[in-house]
C-alpha cells in the first residue's frame, strides 16, 4: 500500500532539489556557445579532418598503406632525369610527381594511423569539423596541385623516358652478349692454337727422339 505522506515528501524533495539547482545556476554566466557565431575550439591532438601539405609529400605511399579503410588514394609518376623536383621542408628529396592524392573523409574512421608513418609530417589532422555536405562525393578532398593537362604531360614524358631506357638497356644487353660471344670465340681460338702448338712440340720431340735412337743404333 502506497504511503501518501511518504510520496508527498519525495515529490516535494525532488521539486526543492531541482529548484535549488536552478537557482544556483540562475545568476552564473552562461556557458552556451552562440553557434555559428561562436565555435568550440578543439583541444590539441583532437582527431578531425585530414589535411595534406602536398609540397612536403614525397609520394612514399606509407599513409595509404597504414589506412585500415582505404580512404587515401595516391597515384605517383616518377620524375624524369631532366626534372628536379627539389626537396621538402625536412630535407627529403622529391622524386615523384603527385598526380593524384585524394582522401575520402566519408570513409575515414579518424584513427590517426596515417599520420604517424609519414616521414615528412605532411599529413595531419586539423581542428576542422564543419564539412557537412548534401552530396557524398564532396567528401572526397583533392590535394594534388597538378592540372589535368600537366598530369597528362607528366605521364607521357615518363612513358617516353621509360621506353627510351628500356631500349637502351636492351641495346646494352645485346652488346654485352656480342662481347661475351666474341670473347668465347677468341678463347676457343686461343685454346685451339695452344693445343696445336703443343701437338707440334710433341711431334718435334718425338722426331728428335727417333733420330737420336737411330744414331745410337748406328
Amino acid at each position: 500500500m502506497v504511503n501518501p505522506i511518504k510520496e508527498g515528501w519525495l515529490t516535494f524533495k525532488s521539486i526543492f532539489t531541482g529548484m535549488g539547482i536552478t537557482m544556483r545556476h540562475l545568476f552564473q554566466p552562461s556557458v552556451t556557445l552562440q553557434y555559428p557565431d561562436e565555435r568550440e575550439e578543439l583541444p590539441p591532438g583532437a582527431r578531425a579532418q585530414l589535411y595534406v601539405n602536398i609540397d612536403d609529400c614525397i609520394g612514399c605511399n606509407l599513409c595509404a598503406r597504414a589506412c585500415p579503410v582505404n580512404c587515401i588514394d595516391i597515384e605517383t609518376v616518377k620524375a624524369t632525369d631532366d626534372v628536379d623536383l627539389g626537396k621538402t621542408s625536412t630535407g627529403n628529396p622529391k622524386r615523384f610527381w603527385l598526380t593524384r592524392f585524394n582522401i575520402d573523409m566519408a570513409k575515414c574512421m579518424y584513427c590517426d594511423l596515417c599520420v604517424h608513418p609519414c616521414p615528412t609530417d605532411c599529413i595531419n589532422m586539423v581542428p576542422e569539423y564543419e564539412y557537412s555536405e548534401f552530396d557524398r562525393s564532396n567528401f572526397v578532398f583533392h590535394f594534388s596541385n597538378l592540372s589535368p593537362e600537366m598530369v597528362a604531360e607528366v605521364k607521357e614524358k615518363a612513358e617516353e623516358e621509360a621506353e627510351r631506357k628500356k631500349k637502351e638497356k636492351e641495346e646494352m644487353m645485346r652488346k654485352k652478349a656480342e662481347e661475351k660471344k666474341k670473347k668465347e670465340l677468341e678463347e676457343k681460338k686461343k685454346a685451339a692454337e695452344e693445343k696445336a702448338n703443343k701437338e707440334n712440340e710433341t711431334n718435334e720431340e718425338d722426331s728428335k727422339n727417333e733420330n737420336s735412337e737411330n744414331d745410337d743404333k748406328e
